[in-house]
C-alpha cells in the first residue's frame, strides 16, 4: 500500500509551517543498503526524503524482517520521534541511494511546544502518517502470515 500523496509534507503542512520546519533541517545522504534505524532503537531524528527510496520493516521472531512499506520522495521517514517513549516501532533501510532532509527530534518537539499552531499541524501530519503506516504493517503481515480458509476447512 503506497503512501498517499496527501501524507507528504508538501501537501500535509501549510506553507508557513513547511518553511519553518525546513529551516531546521540539514541535507543528508545515505548509500544503498544503509540501515537508518532499528526497531527498538532511540528515535532521536527523522527525515523527509528528497530522492531515492527506503523500506520500512518489522521484526518478526524467527524470520527475516518483512518490508511493510516502501517510501519515496516527499515522504516522512520516521514517526516514533514524536511520541513517548521515543523508540523506533519499525526499522528502515535505504533501498536506493537516499537524499533527505534530516531533523533533530528534540529541536522539532521544542518548536512544537513553543508554537502551538505549528505543533498541532505537525502532530496532525505525523499522526496521519502513523495511522497509515500501522495499517500498511497490519495488511502486510496478514498478507504474509495470515491463515487462509481452504475449501476442506469449511
Amino acid at each position: 500500500m503506497p503512501p498517499s500523496i496527501a501524507l507528504r509534507m508538501n501537501h500535509a503542512l501549510p506553507p508557513e509551517h513547511r518553511e519553518r520546519l525546513l529551516r531546521v533541517g540539514r541535507e543528508a545522504e545515505f548509500r544503498q543498503g544503509t540501515r537508518l534505524f532499528e526497531e527498538g532503537g532511540n528515535a532521536n531524528r527523522f527525515w523527509i526524503l528528497r530522492g531515492g527510496t527506503a523500506a520500512l520493516d518489522m521484526h518478526v521472531p524467527g524470520r527475516r524482517p518483512p518490508v511493510v512499506e516502501t517510501i519515496g520522495i516527499g515522504d516522512l521517514l520516521g514517526w516514533s520521534w514524536l511520541y513517548e517513549p521515543f523508540v523506533w516501532q519499525l526499522g528502515a533501510v535505504a533501498v536506493t541511494p537516499l537524499q533527505a532532509y534530516e531533523f533533530d527530534a528534540v529541536a522539532v518537539r521544542l518548536m512544537c511546544l513553543d508554537d502551538p499552531e505549528f505543533g498541532r499541524a505537525v502532530e496532525h501530519w505525523v499522526g496521519r502518517v502513523l495511522a497509515h503506516r500501522l495499517n500498511a504493517a497490519r495488511a502486510r503481515l496478514v498478507d504474509l502470515y495470515g491463515i487462509y480458509e481452504t475449501k476442506d476447512e469449511r
